[in-house]
Order: structure tokens, then sequence, then C-alpha cells
């Protein structure tokens, strides 16, 4: 399983292209010849870039919803709505959609931020708004998604 580390600011040029940093273009090269996907995020004005096995695995989990379930078909068409696949060029850009482009609200000052196994892409002041609005309540966000973890032998602590 791949794990990203990084947070990156980079521009976008008039065509929507982000040359992707040396350092994440390294940690993604085993990834890159299959091609990216990317999408709209669920809770966040930003989008997310999946490598293609990542992108695999999740609908293979999403396949086993039952589209006879109306949740279940909306929730499906809304999370795959304007998925699009992309390839890194020869000179290691991404060509970001102008659709999601416009969705995440990015125009040239853009953030390229790690999120484990996935990339987030992010307008500049969209993602310091997000990042400085959590760390208010970052404290109490930790304990309750990792403090009711038990430790286990690689436990949090």
């Amino acid at each position: 399983m791949l794990h990203l580390i990084g947070t990156y600011e980079c521009k976008a040029d008039i065509k929507g292209r982000v040359m992707v940093p040396t350092s994440l273009k390294k940690q993604l090269a085993p990834v890159s010849a299959s091609g990216f996907v990317i999408k709209r995020a669920v809770f966040q004005p930003c989008l997310e870039l999946y490598p293609m096995e990542e992108w695999q695995l999740l609908m293979k989990k999403m396949s086993k919803l039952n589209r006879f379930n109306r949740k279940n078909n909306d929730f499906i068409r809304r999370f795959t709505a304007g998925v699009k696949m992309v390839e890194m060029d020869a000179a290691g850009r991404l060509l970001i959609p102008k659709d999601l482009a416009s969705f995440a609200g990015i125009e040239k000052e853009i953030v390229i931020s790690s999120a484990i196994n996935i990339v987030e892409i992010w307008d500049k002041n969209n993602y310091e708004h997000a990042i400085n609005e959590a760390a208010n309540d970052f404290a109490d966000l930790a304990e309750e998604v990792m403090g009711n973890e038990s430790n286990d032998d690689n436990g949090i602590s």
C-alpha cells in the first residue's frame, strides 16, 4: 500500500497544468505508469487524486453496494460525478480538468497535500482556511478519532 508524505505549494499554468514536485513524483513513480483518477472531494472544496490501483480498490468496495437501494445508487452517482482519468506528462505535469478546477476554486496558487494513499489538490486560500478552521478543534478531533483505538503491536500513542 502506498503511504505518501508531504505538502507542497505549486502554481497551475494558464492551461491548468501543475508541475508535480520532485519529491512527490519520486513517491508516485511506482504507480504513475498506470495513471490516476481525479475527482471532487466529498467533504471539502478540493480535489482528490487516486493512483489507479487505489481507485480500483475503492471501486471494488463500492461495487458491493446494492444498486437497487436508492441511497446507494445516489451515493455512487454523486461520488463518481466528474471523475476523470489523468496521467503525468513527460515533463511531470498533471492537467487539472477545468470543471474540477472550478469546483475546487483552483486558479493559480495551489497546495498539493498527501493524504495517506491519495493526494489532495487545493486552492491555496481554501487549504489555509481549512487548516486554520481545523486547528481550533484538532485536539478534540484527534482524541475522538484516535483515542478510542486499542493499542496493538503498532499502536499510536
